[in-house]
């Protein structure tokens, strides 16, 4: 949420909203982990918990990766790069659930499963807190948007190929 008021602040506030934006980039990723070791680990698995485990995650990608464009929106492709990293997020995410469908492993491999995007983006919201503090030219959202895309694309296809090995293997 706060990477959507960066653009409307300067200095010191817009450097808290991308630590904040990391922060809760973070706590994402830790909720995820915990929900997961109740799960599997506390024995509070349930029939619903994929769907309500998968369901979130996808919305989350959506809005934290279209929130990251739309808080360099005053930038050249600052918002059509939110917009492609978050499609081809839940584009990876389809790959994987797609060969869980046929029968196959899903594969969580990256270069840019859930936990290497957090991490690039993680690591691209710090250093624009710096640019911001330290008043130069921004270019780690977009930097780190371009290769959460392109390490996305890679993915899906190296998903794909997995998939196809072990169907035709069957």
């Amino acid at each position: 949420m706060s990477f959507s008021f960066v653009p409307e602040v300067t200095g010191g506030a817009r450097a808290a909203l991308f630590l904040a934006a990391a922060a809760g980039i973070q706590l994402r990723l830790l909720c995820n982990l915990l929900d997961g070791m109740l799960a599997v680990e506390g024995g509070f698995k349930s029939k619903t918990g994929e769907l309500y485990n998968e369901l979130p995650d996808r919305i989350a990608d959506v809005l934290i990766l279209v929130g990251a464009g739309y808080s360099v929106r005053d930038l050249a492709y600052g918002v059509p790069l939110g917009w492609a990293a978050a499609m081809l997020a839940v584009f990876t995410a389809y790959v994987r659930l797609l060969g869980g469908s046929l029968g196959v492993t899903q594969h969580f491999i990256g270069p840019m499963a859930k936990q290497h995007r957090m991490f690039t983006l993680t690591l691209v919201t710090l250093l624009a807190a710096g640019e911001t503090l330290l008043d130069v030219r921004p270019w780690a959202i977009r930097v780190g948007l371009a290769i959460i895309v392109a390490g996305s694309i890679l993915t899906a296809v190296r998903r794909t190929r997995r998939i196809a090995g072990e169907v035709v293997a069957r």
